[in-house]
């Protein structure tokens, strides 16, 4: 049965879906691909880098689930940037949102077309890109229900895959299979465990962080959830195992099993790992298990995007028809929108087949990291506004407040400043920047577009 939330979407998400929508949505391209960029620039201090930035996350979600639990509104913290402070910062929020959704699935059917490579090494990768990009979208038209169980299966395949990645991995160093000389001591042993020095472990941050992007999903789906009170604490509360189990764990293995400089860059390690040792249909299967976790990553993409939008357009900062919905509540209009935007991962793959990852990586780790800053600045900002009567019954309060979202915070700034170090990450913090600019221009000319509008049109803006 579908239950309206009052806002024209419909809340049947349940807390099977929410729970696996936060597990799947940090086990992404970021891991299953990107990870070979962490270690060529970390070594085995990856590991550690991981623990920090997963840290970091559970602060930014657990103040986004207070939000969410407490308001569960359509648009998320795009709105609660608006009422707490300011309709300019939820306008920046909501939009740069939606342009790190765009980046990052750019990123993510860049590298499922490299994924389909290992099967079809002559097959043009842009092919790839646009046959995803419309079965996915096609199944984000039927029902928010149908994404969830996409979710669901995604994530099932994925955990199930590095769950026995793992497992299978311990076996190989206790007994041995294949080529490979593993051991535990491949992580100090070949230049310790910062071989490219302290440089090398801060550089790797920028990577790190796109790793995790996509998590704040969840306070979107807090509007289209059953009962968001009972699912997002338990959704939120199990990203520290996830941080444990899927990036610490699974890349410990990984770079025990071979050198940490034996790795390249041009493709899975997961597969790579498999196939040096022999084990050739295990490399096939971990394939299939990457092309699932893009395929995941995507889907909630274009869901993100779409949702984010429809926030925007509801209170009148987004064209108004972006608002519209079909009878199974799902915002078309923005899902069709959101399908075309991702043409220009057609001309990336087209242009740069090589290249394309992880200068989109980049990009896509400033909006990411500017939209979790905003979290983290609203909540803050709505706790001030609080009294302390409403703070004591508030509902999921954040841990370690105020000194937890502060240094957070902190850290949010220390990765803009090692993207602007960083030779490879620099341009992306440049167009960064320029975007942020673009939207003031657009905020400020659609301010004066509107205050020169009749007056009840004016109006919608406010609400």
């Amino acid at each position: 049965m579908t239950t309206k939330s009052g806002d024209g979407l419909s809340r049947r998400l349940n807390g099977r879906h929410i729970r696996f929508i936060a597990l799947g949505s940090a086990i992404g391209t970021g891991l299953f691909y990107g990870s070979s960029d962490t270690i060529a620039k970390a070594g085995p201090s990856v590991l550690l880098a991981y623990l920090v930035g997963g840290a970091a996350i559970f602060f930014v979600l657990r103040a986004l689930g207070e939000m969410a639990v407490n308001d569960p509104a359509p648009g998320s913290f795009g709105e609660y940037a608006r009422k707490h402070l300011g309709p300019l910062a939820g306008f920046l929020t909501g939009w740069t949102y939606a342009f790190e959704m765009v980046i990052v699935c750019v990123a993510d059917v860049t590298a499922l077309a490299v994924y389909m490579g290992f099967w079809f090494p002559d097959v043009p990768r842009w092919i790839w890109v646009v046959l995803t990009i419309l079965v996915i979208a096609a199944a984000n038209l039927v029902s928010v229900r149908v994404y969830g169980e996409l979710e669901f299966w995604f994530t099932l395949v994925k955990v199930v895959a590095i769950v026995a990645m793992i497992l299978g991995g311990a076996a190989i160093l206790l007994f041995g299979t294949g080529s490979s000389s593993g051991g535990v001591s491949n992580l100090w042993s070949h230049g310790g465990w910062f071989p490219n020095g302290i440089g090398g472990f801060l550089g790797s941050f920028a990577l790190v962080m796109f790793a995790f992007g996509g998590t704040e999903i969840l306070g979107l789906t807090a509007a289209e959830s059953e009962d968001p009170r009972t699912a997002m604490p338990k959704a939120v509360n199990t990203v520290p195992v996830r941080v444990l189990l899927f990036y610490v764990a699974t890349l410990a293995i990984i770079m025990m099993l071979n050198p940490w400089n034996t790795i390249s860059t041009s493709g899975s390690p997961f597969v790579q790992i498999f196939a040096g040792l022999g084990l050739h249909s295990a490399a096939t299967v971990l394939n299939i298990v990457v092309v699932t976790a893009a395929l995941s990553a995507i889907n909630s993409d274009i869901f993100g995007a779409g949702r984010m939008i429809y926030g925007l357009a509801r209170r009148g900062q987004a064209p108004a028809v972006m608002a519209r919905v079909t009878r199974n509540g799902i915002p078309w209009m923005t899902v069709l929108v959101v399908a075309a935007a991702l043409s220009l991962a057609v001309v990336l793959n087209y242009l740069l087949p090589d290249s394309a990852f992880l200068l989109i990586a980049s990009v896509g780790t400033f909006a990411t990291v500017w939209v979790w800053f905003m979290i983290l600045l609203t909540h803050y900002r709505s706790r001030r506004q609080l009294s302390a009567s409403d703070l004591a019954g508030r509902e999921f309060p954040v841990p370690f407040w105020p000194v937890g979202q502060v240094l957070t915070m902190v850290f949010m700034v220390f990765i803009f400043v090692v993207m602007a170090f960083a030779e490879d990450t620099r341009l992306a913090l440049i167009v960064g920047v320029a975007w942020l600019a673009l939207l003031c221009g657009l905020f400020w000319f659609h301010r004066r577009a509107r205050s020169s509008a009749p007056k009840e049109d004016a109006m919608s803006e406010a609400r």
